[in-house]
């Protein structure tokens, strides 16, 4: 759970730092980059049981996991995506309205304008990602569950569906969004709905009677 202090949201030049931390990360790794990385987090934190941070971390470096070439140091790299880590946290287990980190790309080769679904299928890669790591979510048995997981993974194309052929109806009858910001909205609207599922909030306290 998030403690008192909220944390501070990384600014957008250490946005920057992150990315051009995970940039630099040699081979063979293969980083998740910035909009990957982002929905990850986002899948991770809704595991009903959160896993170590270790664990959790070295798939940062490289989705594999792979171990890092020695004399590589990644200090600066953990600390500023666990800041992200503890703000995500804290709007998710209050249910607050956050900002994924989806970026507007540019125009195919042939200059067409990319669908929103092109746009924000980096960020669901990364949630994807980290439901195969950590299955747990998927693992639930709650019908309420089917319909957000749908709605997301409704930006993959249908043949990269067959790992979740249990919500492909759902899937068929979803509608495509109609912009990027509906797109965006449905990320952060979903996550919160999967949050009522895996990490339910406490029932509020009881009033204490005023005495006479």
């Amino acid at each position: 759970m998030p403690t008192d202090k909220p944390p501070r949201p990384l600014s957008d030049r250490e946005r920057d730092q992150l990315e051009a931390l995970l940039d630099a990360l040699p081979p063979p790794l293969e980083p998740l980059d910035l909009s990957a990385l982002d929905g990850f987090l986002v899948g991770v934190l809704l595991q009903p049981r959160a896993p170590l941070r270790e664990r959790r971390l070295r798939h940062v470096h490289d989705l594999e996991a792979r171990p890092l070439p020695r004399g590589v140091a990644v200090e600066a790299l953990h600390a500023l995506v666990l800041r992200r880590h503890a703000a995500l946290d804290r709007a998710i287990a209050e249910r607050q309205w956050f900002d994924p980190w989806v970026f507007e790309l540019e125009a195919d080769e042939g200059g067409a304008e990319l669908l929103p679904s092109q746009v924000v299928l980096p960020w669901v890669a990364g949630f994807a990602a980290a439901l195969d790591l950590f299955p747990g979510l998927l693992q639930v048995g709650d019908t309420a569950l089917r319909e957000p997981l749908a709605v997301l993974y409704a930006h993959f194309e249908p043949e990269d569906l067959e790992d979740v052929d249990d919500l492909r109806e759902w899937i068929d009858d979803i509608a495509p969004p109609a912009s990027v910001a509906e797109a965006v909205e449905d990320l952060v609207r979903c996550t919160l709905l999967l949050a009522d599922v895996t990490r339910p909030r406490p029932p509020p306290a009881p009033r204490r009677a005023r005495g006479g």
